[in-house]
């Protein structure tokens, strides 16, 4: 079934789930992924009056081909599709995108802010890719990644499992930063932080190639050109 965009705009979870197209099967050869993984979306434009953190978010659809991938996200999973304070999520079939997953619990999140429609397009499309095709070092500490539209800026985030592990996050981090070829700021919160209510960014990648863990008052240089 091909979907429209006011479809994703105007919709529910539940509407989106519903529409989505099953990849009708074809002959010849799939191109099978090493994992399977899941979409998600969550539309809280419209919030129930009392509802808790994480009830509008559904399960959408679970793949495991190149092939499907492709008709999914060319149909539907777009941000410029989403419509204000929604969220598209894409992350290892058995992980949930919540702070309580037990792979998600002790972890974090790389995030980067997006400087229009266009350009978060392309970061999600490439994040995506690499994602499905393994191509970070320490993907088994990925858990997947979150597109979020807002009224006044959105933002891409790539959630891991090991915050703590400085090295490992650091090194994901560049990778990403190489991936989606950008030179902004991005910063690294533990979900823990934010489950407080005292975010903050406990490492946090610059412009140009220096890597700093930012909870120490003095910067401490982690990765200078690769070394």
């Amino acid at each position: 079934m091909a979907t429209t965009e006011p479809l994703v705009e105007g919709s529910t979870a539940e509407e989106v789930a519903a529409a989505v197209p099953v990849p009708a099967p074809e002959a010849g050869l799939k191109h099978k992924l090493e994992r399977k993984w899941t979409f998600w979306f969550d539309n809280q434009s419209k919030p129930k009056q009392g509802a808790a953190w994480g009830t509008s978010l559904r399960k959408v659809y679970t793949f495991d081909t190149v092939e499907e991938f492709w008709c999914l996200h060319d149909q539907i999973f777009k941000p410029s599709k989403l419509p204000g304070n929604a969220d598209f999520h894409l992350f290892k079939d058995g992980i949930e995108p919540k702070w309580e997953d037990p792979e998600c619990a002790n972890g974090g999140k790389w995030t980067l802010t997006s400087k229009g429609k266009g350009n978060l397009d392309t970061a999600w499309l490439e994040t995506l890719m690499a994602l499905i095709g393994e191509q970070f070092g320490d993907s088994e500490d990925i858990c997947g990644v979150v597109v979020s539209v807002r009224q006044w800026q959105d933002k891409l985030s790539l959630w891991t499992k090991t915050a703590a592990n400085e090295s490992v996050q650091m090194g994901i981090g560049r990778k990403w930063k190489e991936i989606i070829d950008v030179s902004d700021k991005m910063t690294y919160n533990f979900h823990e932080d934010s489950k407080n209510r005292g975010a903050k960014a406990r490492y946090t990648h610059n412009s140009g190639i220096r890597f700093w863990g930012v909870y120490d008052p003095k910067p401490i240089v982690v990765c200078d050109d690769g070394k």
